[in-house]
């Protein structure tokens, strides 16, 4: 069972991969629009639709009921497929309309691939195997997509849909066997909690309850987002400048390291049995991250790490505190306090949240004519959300802890 859900969830999040990303594999150098750099242009529409789709997916996602996933699936993702195709062949000035109009649907998936996964004594192993997913999966559809660029006539127009399409047979495939996992067992349900689908009322609830407590670990989660997408969209110009870009298997080398890595650590949580010490060594694997990317940034700018050396442990360290923050997160936190609803419904509200951070920063970038070439950019965003974000994490452990202590003696 945690071979067949671990390996249908992987892929069918991979082939959502391959329809939101391989744009990114091409630079749109020299083109403008609205008097800014094109590929931002581009980045931000479709970040806007998917972050509207995450706060879309607050209710959606926490009341779709369980047969209804496949077609939500399915359906969701060939409407972004078909804005690609949108994209490829309407005039210059309308093509970011369709980036925006691919991000909207995709937004939901996650929820939807991670509700077969949740409330199981080995949801931590499996989830951890499913984020590995969005680690390597958009190095694997930026280097199909710089592939099909450098090895047949398609250009940076065509190159998305074409590289979206050789996907959508194993998203049939793999939709359909994800929908034949079974339902978490009893024993299950008694160890994580059982999952239902939640109504306006207990959504509500659940905000008088945890609300207040869940704005640390949602400011923590926006800025782990903010630079993983920079790290994601921006890493071909980071490689250019650097002089790394020379192969196009780079994306995949240095995001497939960083991948396993932090599957193998997040991966070992299931090995602890009592909820809330699980929930708490999440918060420790967070610092644990950030720390990582302020040691590795740090010995870059003294020269002691090459640039891809560099991104392999940053990345690692990114990887290890935005998963952990994930919906591993707030599967332990649920089974922590035995909240009656979902882990989409929790996860949903953080990720609305952190993709309006993207937004944010990449507005502040573009608009306020920061002047820094790429590296500087990059270890200055690394510093600062590491050091906002220990700060953060930590105060969200705190919060958490007194909650917890409050309710064993109540």
């Amino acid at each position: 069972m945690i071979l067949h859900a671990s390996l249908s969830a992987f892929i069918v999040y991979t082939c959502m991969y391959a329809v939101r990303k391989p744009y990114t594999a091409s630079s749109f150098e020299g083109l403008e629009q609205f008097g800014i750099s094109y590929k931002v242009v581009l980045v931000t529409s479709q970040v806007i639709g998917y972050m509207l789709s995450k706060f879309i997916g607050i209710k959606v996602i926490s009341e779709v009921q369980p047969n209804s996933r496949p077609k939500y699936i399915i359906g969701l993702i060939v409407i972004g497929w078909l804005a690609l195709l949108f994209f490829a062949i309407v005039p210059f000035q309308f093509k970011f309309i369709f980036l925006f109009l691919n991000g909207l649907p995709l937004g939901m998936i996650w929820g939807l691939v991670f509700s077969y996964l949740e409330g199981r004594k080995f949801t931590d192993l499996m989830g951890s195997l499913l984020a590995t997913s969005f680690i390597i999966s958009s190095g694997i559809a930026k280097t199909v997509g710089r592939h099909i660029l450098s090895s047949t006539n398609f250009d940076q127009w065509w190159m998305p849909f074409i590289t979206a399409s050789l996907f959508l047979l194993p998203l049939l495939i793999f939709t359909y066997l994800l929908s034949k996992v079974p339902a978490p067992t009893i024993e299950d349900q008694k160890e994580r909690s059982p999952r239902f689908p939640m109504n306006h009322k207990q959504r509500g609830e659940f905000i008088r309850k945890y609300g207040v407590l869940m704005i640390a670990p949602v400011v923590t989660y926006m800025l782990l987002t903010a630079l993983r997408d920079f790290c994601e969209d921006f890493s071909l110009e980071l490689w250019i400048e650097t002089k790394q870009a020379s192969t196009i298997y780079l994306f995949t080398q240095t995001s497939t390291v960083a991948g396993f890595i932090v599957m193998g650590l997040v991966g070992l949580l299931f090995l602890i049995r009592n909820n809330f010490k699980a929930f708490q060594t999440i918060h420790i694997f967070v610092v644990l991250g950030f720390l990582l990317c302020i040691v590795s940034t740090y010995l870059f700018q003294i020269n002691l790490l090459n640039p891809i050396s560099w991104m392999i442990c940053s990345t690692t360290g990114l990887y290890m505190g935005y998963v952990s923050c994930n919906s591993i997160y707030y599967e332990r936190m649920i089974a922590s306090f035995q909240i009656q609803g979902n882990v989409g419904f929790v996860m949903y509200i953080a990720d609305a949240f952190g993709y309006l951070g993207t937004v944010f920063v990449l507005l502040i970038k573009e608009y306020f004519e920061w002047q820094v070439n790429w590296v500087s950019f990059f270890t200055i965003a690394f510093y600062v959300a590491s050091f906002l974000g220990i700060i953060f994490i930590l105060s969200s452990l705190w919060g958490f802890n007194r909650k917890y202590q409050l309710i064993q003696y109540a």
